[in-house]
């Protein structure tokens, strides 16, 4: 298994008989050159999209039609973008698990919010996180998220191995945020953290969340550097 940071939220992760991408955001992503652009995306089964917001939906219509890969996500948001472009989708919803081949999808709350980059700004369901099952491990991808008591039951049920906490502040969580609720629900082995370094306004540096969590394999990734699980 392979899991590579595209920049901010955005993921390609190589797990079992898939490649997904997770929130793929490549137009406008100063993380991610143009040049990467066809490394990162080449060869995706399915694109999975947390929430609405336009650095995390921004080149899903392209994306999908170019690669002929199903977009994944909240129905509400998946309904539209079937009805107004036509894209190949897989509606579900919270609780809700999806095969996609050999992996388990399931959906499980988020703490952010919702819209459509339009004006005015238009609701797009709501935003959600997934927990990702294959090969041994249980991935919980936060999606955009602040701290919130769903995370118990998510933990307690799921029991994954392996987060990808937004974990940026402003927006989300900031690395204090993040280290907290790894501490308080979580028994993670490893923690990627995301949605950060992208903007001045975010956090640059992962160094508290890892001071705070010695006992856990905290991973500062680097874009387009692939770490195999």
């Amino acid at each position: 298994m392979q899991i590579t940071w595209l920049g901010h939220g955005s993921f390609r992760i190589e797990i079992a008989d898939q490649v997904l991408l997770i929130d793929p955001w490549l137009t406008g992503n100063p993380m991610l050159a143009e040049d990467q652009h066809g490394a990162a995306t080449d060869g995706a089964t399915h694109i999975l999209i947390t929430h609405g917001h336009f650095d995390h939906t921004a080149d899903v219509v392209a994306l999908s039609k170019s690669l002929a890969a199903p977009v994944v996500g909240i129905y509400d948001l998946m309904s539209y973008f079937e009805e107004t472009n036509g894209l190949t989708v897989i509606g579900f919803n919270m609780g809700g698990t999806v095969k996609l081949g050999n992996v388990a999808v399931s959906m499980v709350p988020a703490m952010h919010s919702t819209t459509f980059s339009s004006a005015p700004a238009a609701p797009a369901g709501r935003e959600a996180g997934f927990i990702l099952r294959a090969e041994g491990h249980t991935i919980y991808v936060s999606g955009d998220t602040g701290i919130m008591a769903d995370m118990e039951w998510i933990a307690n049920y799921y029991k994954p191995d392996i987060g990808i906490l937004s974990a940026g502040g402003h927006f989300t969580m900031d690395m204090a945020g993040a280290a907290y609720a790894a501490q308080k629900y979580f028994d993670f082995k490893t923690i990627i953290p995301c949605h950060y370094r992208t903007f001045e306004l975010l956090e640059q540096s992962a160094k508290e969340l890892i001071d705070a969590l010695p006992s856990v394999n905290v991973i500062e990734p680097e874009v387009m550097q692939p770490l195999s699980f």
